[in-house]
């Protein structure tokens, strides 16, 4: 005897509710913890690619933490291919602009601090920060994302604050 219809993933209905209700949220949470190079958008699509070939095995209830787990495992994969590709490879530095060399070394500089003081920071603080200033959501939202209070986020953001506060005038 089958699920019925609400509790069935492989009813389509459902799935297009679930990718348009987790889809952008699962996306930034890769982009905030990995970054843009691996590709999170083709993440979030095998994700949901995987949910859909084992969608008699999981429940709706279970469906938000199977792809987070999943996308997050899949990106956890594509970094470890990466740093082997990376070993065996050298990729040649040929940039032309218009700037001059000290603006160069001085944006490149600039960058190292800032991406060193992000690196700083705990997972938490990081993806909560970056949610709420390169994405611009509101602290109620993060909470919601993130499963964690309003005060949690409000913790994590102001301590990553101060923390790069020091970490950059300190470099």
């Amino acid at each position: 005897m089958s699920k019925p219809i609400q509790d069935n993933i492989c009813e389509s209905q459902l799935f297009e509710r679930l990718y348009k209700k987790h889809a952008k949220n699962l996306h930034d949470f890769l982009y905030y913890k990995f970054g843009d190079q691996l590709c999170p958008q083709d993440k979030v699509q095998e994700a949901f690619i995987k949910l859909w070939q084992n969608c008699g095995k999981v429940s709706p209830n279970k469906a938000k933490s199977y792809l987070f787990t999943t996308a997050n495992n899949l990106m956890l994969n594509a970094y470890a291919h990466q740093k082997v590709i990376l070993k065996y490879s050298k990729q040649p530095q040929n940039h032309i602009s218009n700037e001059t060399p000290e603006f160069v070394l001085e944006e490149k500089e600039y960058h190292l601090k800032l991406q060193k003081a992000l690196s700083k920071l705990t997972e938490a603080q990081r993806v909560a920060f970056l949610m709420n200033r390169v994405e611009g959501k509101r602290f109620k939202e993060i909470a919601e994302v993130l499963n964690i209070s309003v005060k949690g986020v409000e913790k994590r953001i102001y301590g990553a604050l101060k923390k790069l506060r020091e970490d950059i005038d300190e470099l």
